[in-house]
């Protein structure tokens, strides 16, 4: 699975492109993240979602600003779905229940950039990177599998949790999984550094 059919409309020679086929995801990644904001490209085909397959979920450390570049997205947040289009840029504060999701007919390009930084980049790099060498892990839609979920998410504490159940009960959950997760066989393609930023 690659991006070749993929072409951003501004990508640096450096950029590492990750697609996601299952969701129709594809993540340009540069060198442009350090301890203050990590960016980032993201473009979604057709009918395509982004924030862990259209799930509502929180980044609770850090705040996410999308500027469209290309397209239209729709942002749900708190339950209120609306449509940033190309030019236009939206905020979603630390904390806030959110997914999104392609609401052109064409391709939608954004650039994502989440402050501070912490390991975002390595956190959605590892996903992308698991859903090409592992698909079996996931659902047909996209969906990684729990024990999955509990192995990254404890890995990469506070980066992403789900909304719908309290985060204390998440961490509980998941560091009791996660031992089970690697007995299981479930790896991390990129692991979180120890400084826990960015390089």
């Amino acid at each position: 699975m690659s991006a070749d059919s993929v072409t951003p409309t501004t990508a640096p020679r450096n950029a590492v492109t990750l697609r996601n086929d299952l969701n129709g995801e594809t993540f340009v990644f540069s060198d442009d993240c350090d301890n203050e904001t990590c960016h980032f490209d993201v473009i979604l085909d057709p009918g395509g979602s982004g924030g862990g397959n259209a799930l509502v979920h929180i980044h609770p450390d850090a705040s996410e600003t999308f500027k469209v570049k290309l397209g239209r997205l729709a942002i749900v947040m708190r339950g209120v779905e609306q449509i940033v289009e190309a030019g236009e840029s939206i905020t979603i504060p630390a904390g806030a229940p959110h997914y999104f999701r392609n609401a052109d007919a064409g391709q939608t390009e954004a650039t994502v950039a989440f402050t501070p930084a912490q390991q975002h980049r390595r956190f959605f790099e590892n996903f992308a990177t698991l859903t090409q060498k592992r698909p079996e892990w996931f659902s047909p839609k996209g969906d990684p599998d729990l024990l999955l979920i509990a192995l990254v998410l404890h890995a990469y504490r506070n980066h992403l949790y789900l909304a719908s159940i309290p985060i204390v009960v998440q961490k509980l959950l998941f560091a009791t999984l996660s031992p089970l997760a690697r007995l299981r066989g479930y790896r991390l393609a990129i692991d979180p550094l120890e400084s826990r930023s960015e390089p």
